[in-house]
């Protein structure tokens, strides 16, 4: 007669990774509902030198890449913050 081995069965309870990433995800979220808030303030954001905004008779085309590039600085900075130990 063979006996199988106990299985280890994961704790229900281990929820300390999960606990930090709902932290991280709701700063995220907080942070985007203040800047919306504060939108009115920051009108140049999409307006910035290197953005291309091109009219024509029955066409217009906006290219935001200095906007574009000033939030992945951002991103980066902030994500290198976090994941840093």
């Amino acid at each position: 007669m063979l006996i199988s081995p106990r299985r280890r069965v994961a704790s229900v309870t281990d929820f300390s990774g999960m606990g930090k990433t709902l932290m991280i995800v709701g700063l995220i979220v907080a942070g985007i509902g203040l800047l919306l808030l504060m939108s009115t303030k920051f009108s140049w954001i999409g307006h910035l030198p290197g953005d291309f905004h091109v009219k024509g008779k029955n066409f217009s085309f906006y290219f935001p890449l200095a906007t574009s590039l000033l939030f992945s600085v951002i991103l980066t900075i902030f994500f290198w913050f976090i994941n840093r130990k």
